[in-house]
């Protein structure tokens, strides 16, 4: 006898069977309202019982019962204890097993649709592909499908440093949950299954970053965490060493500095692995640095910004991966700036703030917009109130005219108008106030 995964998964997110049975019956019917299953299967709880028994074979479902599922759970049907019997199913003669487990989204099911996040339509090729697969019971996975993926993933990345991610996690979940579809069903050899796996970990490490953009951290924690296990159980370096760079700029804002730390140190170990190029460890170092400064130890981090510029001042390589390509002089002079301003240099910090947003490339409007929040905290603790006001105000207009969108953004904001508030009577200052509350609403 063996337990049931799909019992356990269900009981762990507090649902009945009579629940569970609802809540797949409304998804069945939203997929086949759009047309992403030909049938709306049906769900009982008799049905429902025997899927988590804890006998052997358990009843293998139908293809579009498959589907629902497998979106309702968030994972492939044989991580449920599902597995096809004597008489075989085309998908489970896939080459190259799943290794990378499908992140648990914790939200209604209906709000999950398998190619679009939220009320967004599937990009046109992506549904294109959708109807070839579902109308043939051999889905051969073709690399130039796998391209477009990856191009994607690099345009989401690339919109990411100019914007910000509060608008880019949904469509990214649904390239991820498409990718592990492509694994899960598809049929492809053993180069084109490592390009997959290698892609799907890009997606759920990028997921992990909007999100955290985004203000849903608890969310990010879990795709970090699936990112890493992915990225081990490949042996790919290169993504641990960003995942853990993720998680160590994240642990920075949840105030968890000793966690920081440890991430940037395990990210340097894995850099070592691959040798990375000099930008990847300018980046780590100043990971860490931003961790010492948010525990108050001035030494270490004094240290490790040492570090971070000499690494930096070495140049660029052929090999830097795009996700350090926005490490320029700019967003370094301003991630030291940050951590003056965590360890009460405030006249420093604000000195090198404001050296940075001069720097900035005004098309980068997120990251501009970062540095002109923490450069108008830093004025207030100097004491200058003229020039918080001047930089806040830039910063609203990234986000009223320039596209900014980011949570992080917003949320320093907020601080500065705490920071701004005993001092409402100043010139300019009750104004202002009133304007980030609109914006911060």
């Amino acid at each position: 006898m063996s337990r049931s995964p799909m019992k356990a998964l269900r009981e762990s997110r507090n649902r009945t069977q009579a629940k569970a049975v609802a809540e797949l019956n409304a998804l069945a019917e939203h997929l086949a309202a759009e047309g992403r299953v030909p049938k709306r299967p049906t769900f009982t709880v008799r049905q429902m019982s025997k899927w988590e028994s804890e006998t052997n074979p358990r009843p293998y479902p139908h293809p579009d019962t498959r589907v629902v599922l497998e979106l309702y759970f968030q994972r492939a049907a044989a991580e449920l204890g599902l597995h096809p019997g004597s008489e075989g199913e085309a998908f489970a003669t896939s080459a190259v097993p799943v290794v990378t487990p499908i992140p648990l989204i914790q939200q209604s099911p209906a709000a999950v649709p398998l190619l679009a996040g939220g009320d967004q339509d599937p990009p046109p090729w992506l549904a294109q592909t959708t109807t070839d697969a579902a109308s043939s019971a051999d889905w051969k996975i073709a690399e130039d499908e796998v391209e477009l993926l990856r191009e994607a993933a690099d345009d989401m990345d690339a919109q990411d440093q100019q914007f910000g991610g509060n608008r880019l996690w949904r469509p990214t979940r649904a390239h991820l949950l498409w990718v592990h579809h492509m694994i899960d069903r598809g049929i492809y050899d053993e180069q084109l299954g490592q390009q997959l796996h290698s892609l799907a970990g890009k997606f759920t490490t990028s997921l992990g970053w909007f999100s955290y953009d985004a203000g849903l951290h608890t969310q990010a924690r879990q795709y970090f965490s699936e990112a890493l296990n992915a990225a081990m159980l490949t042996g790919d370096d290169v993504l641990s060493s960003r995942t853990l760079s993720n998680m160590a700029r994240q642990a920075v804002d949840l105030n968890k500095g000793r966690e920081a730390i440890r991430f940037a140190r395990l990210a340097q170990t894995t850099a070592d692995m691959w040798s990375a190029p000099t930008r990847v460890t300018a980046l780590l170092a100043i990971r860490e640095a931003q961790g010492h400064a948010r525990v108050g130890d001035a030494f270490n981090c004094e240290s490790a910004i040492k570090r971070a510029w000499k690494e930096w001042e070495r140049g660029t390589d052929d090999r830097d991966p795009d996700w350090t390509t926005f490490l320029n002089q700019a967003e370094l002079v301003c991630l030291e700036g940050m951590c003056r301003l965590d360890l009460g240099q405030t006249a420093r910090a604000q000195k090198l703030l404001a050296q940075s947003e001069k720097l900035q490339d005004v098309a980068h409007s997120r990251n501009r917009g970062m540095c002109l929040g923490r450069l108008a905290t830093a004025a207030i603790g100097a004491g200058d109130i003229d020039h918080s006001v001047d930089a806040t105000r830039k910063a609203l207009g990234l986000i009223r005219t320039a596209g900014m969108s980011s949570a992080r953004a917003v949320q320093q904001l907020k601080i500065v108008h705490d920071g701004l508030a005993p001092h409402h009577r100043a010139g300019g200052v009750g104004d202002l106030l009133e304007e980030i509350r609109v914006v911060v609403a």
